[in-house]
Formats: C-alpha cells, structure tokens, sequence
C-alpha cells in the first residue's frame, strides 16, 4: 500500500466520497470544457510515458486531474464502499461492468492509493495516439478480443504472474462498453482468475455515462453533467466451487446498486 504522502488529492481515505458543489463548473458547454482538458492531460501524460517516467505516482495524478477536470465540468461523482478494498491484505481481482471510458481513467486514483494496480485493456487501446504509450507505460495486460480462448490464455498466464508480484488486477468481463448491462456476455474470466491464485474478488458496480460513448470514436462522446458517476465497491468474494454462485452475487451487486441509483433502465 502507498504511503498518503505519494499521492494527493485522495478522496480514498473514508469508505465515502460525494462532490462538494462548490468544486462543481457550470459551464455552458461541458464538453468542449472538458476535452480541452482532457487533451492537456493526454499531452503531457505521452510525453512522460515516452520519457519512461510515467509512474504510479503520474499515473494516480493524471487520473484525479481527469476527475477534477470532469467535476469543473459539472459532472458530480459519487464513490462508496471504498473500506472494502482495505478488508484484504495483498492483491485482489476486481471485476466490473463497463460502460464509458470514465472508469478506465478515473478508477486509478480510486484503486492506486490503496493497492498496486493494474488493468486488462483491448489491443487497441495500447495503439491510439496519445493514449497508447500512456496505456502501454502501465503494464496492462493485452487481450484483442477476438479469440476468446487466447485472451483466456493470456489474462490467466499474465494475471497470475502480476498477481504474483502483489498487484491488483481490474477486469471488465463484458465483451464491449456500452449503456445497459448484458448479463449473457458477462463472463466468469476474473473468477477463474482469481479462483487459480487464491486471492478474493472486488465487485464493481458503476454508472459513468455522464461521458456518453461517441457514435464514430467512443473516447469521443459528449459529457452530460445531469448525470452522476456512481463507483461502488462489494465486499471481497472468495470464489468457490465452480464459481457460479460468486458470479451470480457479482451480478446481484451490481444490478442492486443500479437500482439503489435510480438506474434501472439499464438493466
């Protein structure tokens, strides 16, 4: 774990953590706002990933710069369950469902301070411009999805080496990102991941289509400030068995807390 004095800015040291309204923007337009400054954030992210200096230090301040940036915007985040993380000692899986690019760049400075942490990413990703040696400068584990038996190979292989090393791991089971929750393309890959290495699973359940996916490019879409980010965490999982009651709970957490939000036109 991190000494507090490594990062600033953390908003994981209570199990709960609620945008203040005075750090919230009102700006006429959110969007232009907020890519303006998502780009600075990307510039000199690149160039600290290219120089090989992009840390976890860097890593967890780029990712609060992206949170507060989304805040100056208008957009109001609301964490939970946080303490969770701190129920267990070394490294866990945490599984989650995927929405919006939001959580791949906010979960850092949620994650980071409180375990090592690291992600498994599309291939893709590892070559935007920009984003890719940002991505690639945090050993994220690569998987292309196209041949779900090799990503298979690969997260169990390389996840149980990084889970070796005491770093977490995040996984997004669901085959893309996108608005509602697929329950049928939500598989079981953290929790054979985690069943293999004897480490508990983290559900995740959250709601970030504040940053709406774009129609053409989906890091593109535009930012609706009417909505709140919502980032619970669950209590630790020992998966057992097949895994199969594990995964329905995962599921439950998660489909629960969209209804506890509000949220259950997307389930």
């Amino acid at each position: 774990m991190a000494e507090k004095s490594e990062y600033q800015n953390r908003v994981t040291d209570k199990d709960e953590y609620i945008t203040d309204k005075s750090k919230l923007g009102k700006r006429l337009f959110p969007s232009i706002n907020f890519f303006r400054n998502m780009l600075r954030i990307l510039i000199y992210s690149n160039r600290q990933a290219t120089k090989g200096i992009y840390d976890s230090v860097r890593w967890y301040n780029s990712s609060v710069d992206v949170r507060e940036c989304l805040e100056s915007a208008g957009v109001k985040m609301h964490f939970t369950g946080i303490n969770n993380m701190r129920k267990v000692e070394g490294p866990v899986v945490f599984v989650s469902n995927h929405m919006s690019t939001l959580e791949t760049v906010v979960l850092p400075s949620l994650i980071q301070p409180v375990k090592k942490v690291l992600f498994v990413i599309k291939k893709e990703l590892s070559t935007y411009p920009l984003f890719g040696p940002v991505a690639s400068a945090r050993e994220p584990i690569i998987v292309g999805r196209s041949n779900p038996r090799e990503d298979l190979k690969i997260v169990l292989e390389e996840g149980t080496q990084k889970l070796k090393e005491g770093k977490s791991v995040v996984i997004f089971p669901q085959k893309t990102r996108g608005g509602k929750l697929n329950l049928e393309t939500f598989n079981s890959l953290g929790n054979k991941l985690a069943k293999r290495n004897n480490v508990p699973v983290i559900p995740i359940a959250l709601v970030t289509d504040a940053w709406e996916n774009g129609k053409f490019i989906k890091e593109a879409g535009k930012i609706n400030p009417s909505k709140t980010v919502h980032v619970a965490f669950g209590e630790p999982l020992i998966i057992t068995g097949n895994g199969s009651e594990e995964h329905q709970r995962i599921l439950d957490f998660i489909t629960n807390k969209f209804k506890e939000w509000g949220r259950e036109d997307l389930i």
